[in-house]
């Protein structure tokens, strides 16, 4: 197992081993590609861990069918047979959310609803300690459009019981949530496939 090895060892009392289980607050924000697909790697980790992991969509249509889909309901599905690895839940939030804001839906209203419920239902498996892993995919938008306020999040996320650990993906993430976070990666596009005028290919974004 790689050893990473800090450049500062804080004086908390704590020994290694407890420092090593302390949760975390991970980030993937940014304009460049790659955030979500980050995330799911890092919860085949966790699922091969034995952690229960939560998916929750916040912007993709609930009609998109995305290829980490299938793969995590089979994951889930083989653990229910086998006992392997762990549980897994997949939660969609919106339909035809999206960053751009031309394609949003003609009621914004009903989105920001649907997004409050989301997160209410995320605060509620916090506090039951539902999962291990929280995999909150594009949640750093409904806290830019003002939809759920950024330190409630935070407050939420600093008081959770536990050893939850909190994953959250998008572009523009709140400053209070960059703050907070204990790991945060910012994607930087440096070339993408869309400048020269080809659009998404299934395998590669989907």
């Amino acid at each position: 197992m790689p050893q990473g090895k800090p450049e500062l060892v804080p004086e908390d009392g704590l020994t290694t081993r407890q420092r090593r289980a302390l949760p975390l607050t991970v980030v993937h924000t940014g304009h460049g590609k790659g955030k979500t697909t980050a995330a799911f790697g890092l919860a085949l980790r966790a699922w091969n861990a034995g952690w229960p992991i939560g998916v929750f969509q916040f912007v993709k249509s609930a009609k998109w069918k995305i290829g980490e889909e299938p793969v995590f309901k089979t994951l889930g599905a083989l653990h229910e047979q086998t006992g392997q690895g762990a549980p897994v839940a997949w939660h969609k939030m919106g339909e035809g959310w999206s960053w751009i804001q031309r394609d949003l839906h003609t009621d914004p209203e009903m989105q920001a609803d649907n997004a409050r419920a989301g997160w209410e239902q995320i605060k509620r498996d916090l506090a039951a300690e539902t999962y291990k892993l929280y995999l909150l995919d594009e949640f750093t938008y409904p806290m830019k459009w003002g939809w759920v306020d950024a330190d409630e999040v935070v407050s939420v996320l600093r008081e959770r019981p536990g050893t939850q650990h909190v994953v959250i993906t998008g572009r523009d993430a709140a400053p209070a949530l960059v703050e907070y976070a204990d790991l945060v990666t910012e994607m930087t596009k440096i070339k993408h496939p869309m400048d020269a005028g080809r659009k998404g290919q299934r395998g590669i974004e989907w």
